[in-house]
């Protein structure tokens, strides 16, 4: 009997993951419609040697390193977010990409930061929506954003749905007229199962296989490249991307695993890399510099 009551309370709790899983977001392509733009700031033109400097952070819903986002007033949670703002701030990325990030009516968690970091763009999308649950990926950009893709993952209960975000944004080249397109992408990968994650990420190639752009995907891929579990691995060997030092043990992100990555496409470089020592998160924030490889 006790068995019995266990599965039922399994199976609603599944049911439930599924209803609250974000639908009618697949493979959508919007235009001006998702993307927001503050009046009064311009965003910057030129960039020395050609660099554009982005980062990526798991926010955790504002909680911090607290157990539970709802066990928080809505005073903590924007004073934790105001230190967030303050790290973007100082580091100044072009481009920042985030995950588990809240975007009730009451309180939108990216519209807040962005306001407080003087962001002109950002696009966001809600992987989860149902009752008051409402967070998926997002990103900020102090350049516009021509054309954004929003993707919601296949439902893969009992664990909640994840997703994408991808911004194509016009990369202006310094001292010339000119830009170059690139896709920037904020993803967050199910935590849970390494078969999801592999389904995830064939799901996210079958929408790129479509665009030809040099790109930057970004995010919580909980996956460790030294681990069987490792589709980041897969996804770096078996496509046109890179990483920065995928072996290093210096560059982990929670606790003591590397689960957050920037992956680039072979256009592009690193020219920095680091894993930052504020605690804005239970993960931490990585921030990179990039740019085009001279051969392109």
């Amino acid at each position: 009997m006790r068995k019995i009551s266990q599965l039922v309370i399994a199976i609603l709790y599944a049911l439930f993951l599924v209803a609250c899983s974000s639908k009618g977001e697949q493979f959508t392509t919007v235009h001006n419609t998702t993307i927001e733009a503050d009046s009064g700031i311009s965003p910057k033109k030129d960039y020395p040697n050609n660099v554009l400097r982005i980062a990526t952070l798991n926010i955790a819903h504002g909680r911090k390193e607290s157990f539970s986002q709802f066990l928080l007033s809505k005073n903590t949670i924007q004073e934790n977010l105001n230190d967030i703002a303050d790290v973007i701030n100082k580091y100044k990325p072009q481009i920042v990409a985030f995950q588990e990030a809240d975007s009730t009516e009451s309180f939108n968690h990216i519209k807040y930061i962005a306001s407080q970091s003087k962001y002109p763009w950002r696009a966001q999308v809600s992987n989860v929506d149902f009752w008051q649950l409402s967070y998926g990926t997002a990103l900020l950009s102090v350049l516009p954003m021509d054309e954004t893709i929003k993707h919601t993952f296949t439902p893969s209960p009992p664990t909640p749905s994840k997703g994408f975000v991808l911004a194509q944004i016009e990369w202006p080249i310094a001292n010339t007229n000119t830009t170059k397109k690139i896709d920037i992408i904020s993803v967050h990968l199910d935590f849970s199962r390494k078969s999801v994650r592999e389904k995830q990420i064939k799901e996210m190639l079958n929408i790129l296989s479509a665009r030809n752009n040099p790109t930057v995907i970004m995010g919580d891929f909980n996956s460790e490249w030294l681990t069987d579990e490792a589709v980041i691995k897969e996804l770096s060997t078996k496509s046109r991307f890179t990483l920065y030092k995928p072996e290093s043990s210096t560059h982990n992100t929670y606790k003591n695993k590397r689960l957050d990555w920037i992956l680039i496409t072979k256009e592009l470089e690193f020219t920095d890399y680091k894993v930052l020592p504020d605690t804005l998160s239970d993960h931490a924030m990585v921030i990179s510099e990039i740019r085009f490889k001279v051969d392109y």
